[in-house]
């Protein structure tokens, strides 16, 4: 059993993916960082300083012992634009490397036969014509 793991983890799809997973998290991190600290700011300049962090639907106010209860949907949007960056950048570095990959094929070239291919085409005519009659 432990051999079958060492088979499959050393695997190059396993660590492949090892790979991607890790590479994935760091260049959510980069996007999370992009949204929140450049493209939030200047959306807010753009709404008016409006801040989407600060969005909430407060269900119950603070009281001295109890904590807010709060829908933070300012929170959500901005997951959302994090996840619609993160799924677009995959998406065009996907069909960057596929375009790179995939093998061109090549049409094979349009060849005219020679002048003994058609000659011999012409006999193979010939005796098939002289055969049938």
């Amino acid at each position: 059993m432990l051999k079958e793991f060492k088979e499959f983890a050393l695997k190059g799809n396993v660590i492949d993916l090892a790979v991607g997973v890790i590479i994935g998290g760091a260049f959510g991190k980069i996007v999370t960082s992009l949204v929140n600290d450049i493209i939030m700011p200047l959306l807010s300049i753009l709404l008016g300083g409006l801040n989407f962090t600060n969005l909430k639907y407060v269900i119950t106010p603070a009281n001295g012992s109890v904590a807010e209860v709060a829908l933070k949907y300012g929170a959500f949007l901005q997951s959302m634009i994090d996840f619609f960056i993160i799924a677009f950048s995959i998406f065009i570095f996907v069909k960057v490397i596929t375009s790179i990959k995939k093998p061109k094929i090549e049409e094979p070239p349009v060849s005219t036969p020679s002048n003994e291919e058609k000659l011999l085409t012409e006999i193979r005519d010939l005796l098939k014509n002289n055969n049938e009659t």
